[in-house]
């Protein structure tokens, strides 16, 4: 093989690399490539996620708030219930003291 060949089948050898690898490297990018459809619906569903997440957070500060005002009815519907047993209970007192009164004059 005379020099000539040598550097003419090594031109092409490094020709025929080239043109592989950027045929390698345009299938990658073919593949791997973003299209606008896919952009718009991560947009879209970002929009969704975070309409989402507002609701959410809405939700749980409805409920807490709701569960205060629960909290406090409770409270004050059991101190409501303790006044009345109290009351009752004194009222049984007094009826039992009347009869005791009633039964000792008569």
């Amino acid at each position: 093989m005379s020099r000539t060949e040598f550097i003419l089948t090594t031109a092409i050898i490094l020709f025929v690399a080239f043109a592989m690898g950027w045929f390698a490297n345009w299938l990658v990018h073919r593949f791997t490539r973003v299209r606008q459809s896919d952009v718009a619906d991560l947009d879209r569903m970002s929009q969704e996620l975070h309409e989402a997440e507002e609701t959410r957070d809405q939700a749980i500060t409805y409920l807490q708030q709701r569960e205060a005002e629960l909290t406090n009815q409770l409270s004050q519907t059991e101190a409501e219930l303790r006044a009345a047993m109290d009351g009752l209970r004194e009222a049984r007192h007094e009826t039992e003291e009347l009869r005791n009164q009633l039964r000792g004059a008569g």
